[in-house]
């Protein structure tokens, strides 16, 4: 008697919960924010007053424009995607977030305007007049990016490592990370205001680590593992059901 070979259906994938679009969403816009380290070097001519009138191709300086666009952009994203969860915690905390994140944009914007107005300048071939003009260029883009991006990323851990430590949505060690990487950076900013070292030192770089840990390890948690489902669910209030209606019986009493 022949036998027949019956076998399971494939198991079905489960569907990706919206919580968890979430935290993919959040993730990948964090590690799109590090699309910006090559910007350290495709930035180097503008840091020279001379560049305005010295020779050479832009296209370096371009790419970096395009990539700060980018990570303006995915700035905005990582706190637009996190605000409907974090607002649990804190609702006015969660709103700060995105308005930081917002104001953060808004000055990698105008640096980004400001280092294509220096290319303009350069490209129109002004000459040696143009001196004076690519030195406050200069100087007008390097406190925008110390002032955009030391001081308001620092305030931006400080929110969101303030919401995820209390929420507990994620590891407690990533949000710790955060809070500690803040003042560091904002020190760093500080002293580079203040002249006690250059914005492109080894001093800066040692304090601008930290907070750049905190964000790619949050970025790689969120897409590999997501938010804590209990600690979501934990934070919702529960609903109270209206009472049942009482059934008469055939007494004609209320049950």
């Amino acid at each position: 008697m022949a036998t027949t070979d019956i076998r399971p259906p494939p198991a079905r994938r489960a569907p990706m919960t919206p919580l968890r679009k979430t935290a993919l969403a959040a993730g990948i816009c964090y590690l799109l924010s590090f699309v910006s380290v090559p910007t350290l070097g495709l930035y180097a001519p503008i840091r020279d007053p001379n560049f305005v009138v010295g020779p050479g191709p832009d296209t370096g300086v371009i790419w970096g424009v395009v990539l700060e666009m980018i990570v303006a952009l995915a700035g905005i994203g990582t706190a637009v995607a996190l605000y409907p969860v974090v607002k649990r915690q804190n609702h006015a905390m969660a709103l700060g977030l995105v308005g930081a994140r917002v104001l953060e944009a808004a000055t990698i914007f105008s640096g980004v305007v400001i280092v294509m107005t220096f290319v303009t300048v350069r490209q129109a071939g002004a000459g040696a007049d143009a001196l004076v003009t690519g030195q406050a260029l200069a100087g007008l883009h390097t406190w925008t990016f110390l002032l955009g991006q030391g001081f308001i990323p620092a305030v931006n851990a400080v929110l969101l490592g303030t919401l995820l430590y209390r929420s507990r949505l994620v590891p407690r060690i990533l949000p710790v990370l955060g809070l500690i990487a803040a003042p560091l950076l904002a020190t760093s900013a500080i002293a580079t205001l203040f002249g006690f070292w250059d914005q492109v030192s080894t001093q800066s770089g040692l304090l601008t680590i930290p907070i750049g840990v905190w964000e790619f390890s949050l970025g790689v948690y969120l897409i590999v593992k997501g938010f804590r489902p209990a600690r979501i669910t934990a934070d919702i209030p529960a609903t109270r059901l209206p009472p049942a209606p009482r059934v008469p019986t055939l007494s004609g009493q209320p049950g």
